[in-house]
């Protein structure tokens, strides 16, 4: 081969090298352009294809995954928008099912009955759009303990039927601070028109009347909406419910320590008149205006139990079956019945420690004697008016007897 044939084959081989290089290089770049466009086009049709597979229905839990100190009455709750509910499982920590009650439309489920306190529970919800798609979601949450919540433990109690007296007293487990955000969240209201006011006695009082005794044979209605109210600093309610109770006729009682008698009346009318004892001279019965809080046909009296001490430390009386006893205050006064003492001393003298006695035989059994026939018509709530005892009023705190408040001074403890 000559140099010149030799030197063109060379040439061609070159440049046909060169062109495979080069149809390699831009290959090379081709394909990998065309590789990246066909990756962006698949991803996009793989993401249209999830968004056409997503359900649409969107659940919304409460309280939030995580929540602390949620309440027991209103935090359960799942509700959905732009589906229906197919599926709510909600448990205790421990596995223990929580029954609950998914809505007509499904579209909302919430438990049946208030939750505990101080419990972690968890909620798994599934919901399905209109083109049946499945959506899930799923939270945990835990009530409010004990330590950060109060109750308000009140009188009278729901369904019953008491005399025109009977404040609506509460009182609360815990030291309130923020007196105006709990009262607030009371009301309490009577089917009379009659306004109602609430006096605080104490951080864990308050107690709640008429300017005047119920009017007879109304409806008293108390609603507690302290669900969430924070009571004190980081202590919050939990009650959220209503109690209404009946008032009976109008009974209101006079005692008269100088006359030694009582005198029961009912719409202003005396009714009744019995001989009574009150405290003696060394142990006077309180005055004023009380309310009967309490009925027991027969109860313990000690003396030691409200002072009444000999020089061993022993009571100076202990009776184990005192009969018809009627609470009038917290601190030991009662109207009851005496079968110890002389029939004689009725309506003649005063011999009691303080408290009003009345005419009775032991074991409570004989409906004829004069403490019998108080207590079968005597309802928790009448009015016990004792006067000329020569000892200072009752405290309007010592048992239910605010009534021994003027309107002015009642309304002046008020919150709101």
């Amino acid at each position: 081969m000559t140099d010149s044939k030799r030197r063109r084959g060379l040439t061609v081989a070159s440049a046909l090298l060169g062109g495979v290089l080069a149809l390699t290089g831009c290959s090379g770049g081709g394909d990998d352009a065309k590789a990246s466009g066909s990756g962006d086009t698949s991803q996009a049709k793989a993401d249209e294809a999830a968004a056409e597979k997503s359900s649409e229905a969107q659940i919304t839990i409460t309280p939030k995954d995580g929540s602390n100190n949620a309440s027991i009455n209103n935090s359960a709750a799942v509700k959905v928008a732009k589906g229906t509910l197919t599926n709510v499982s909600m448990t205790t920590e421990d596995g223990k099912t929580v029954a609950g009650a998914l809505s007509a439309d499904k579209k909302s489920w919430q438990p049946d009955a208030q939750l505990e306190r101080s419990t972690t529970y968890r909620l798994a919800a599934e919901a399905k759009d209109s083109a049946g798609r499945v959506a899930h979601e799923n939270a945990s949450f835990t009530t409010v303990s004990p330590a950060n919540s109060f109750i308000g433990n009140f009188t009278p109690e729901n369904g019953s039927t008491v005399g025109v007296g009977m404040p609506v007293s509460i009182n609360f487990d815990k030291a309130i601070t923020n007196k105006a955000a709990v009262q607030k969240g009371i009301t309490v209201t009577s089917s009379s028109g009659q306004e109602v006011v609430g006096h605080w006695f104490n951080a864990n009082r308050i107690d709640f009347r008429p300017q005047a005794y119920w009017k007879e044979n109304s409806t008293v209605t108390l609603k507690l909406a302290l669900d969430g109210v924070e009571g004190a600093s980081g202590v919050y309610g939990v009650q959220q419910k209503t109690v209404t109770f009946h008032i009976g006729r109008n009974q209101v009682s006079y005692v008269d320590a100088q006359t030694k008698q009582m005198k029961v009346t009912q719409d202003g009318r005396t009714i009744k008149t019995i001989p009574i004892s009150a405290g003696s001279p060394e142990n006077k019965t309180y005055e004023g205006i009380m309310v009967m809080s309490e009925k027991f046909k027969q109860t313990r009296m000690n003396g030691a139990t409200v002072g009444f001490t000999d020089d061993d430390g022993k009571g100076e009386y202990d009776i184990k079956d005192v009969p018809h006893a009627i609470r009038l205050t917290s601190s030991g006064t009662f109207l009851h019945g005496n079968y110890w003492g002389a029939k004689s001393i009725f309506g003649s003298v005063n011999t009691s420690h303080g408290c009003v006695g009345l005419s009775d035989t032991k074991g409570a059994n004989d409906s004829s004697t004069p403490a019998a026939w108080v207590y079968n018509h005597s309802l928790v709530g009448d009015v016990v008016v004792i006067r000329h005892t020569g000892d200072k009023t009752v405290s309007p705190d010592n048992g239910l007897n605010g009534w021994n408040m003027d309107w002015a001074q009642w309304k002046a403890g008020s919150a709101v």
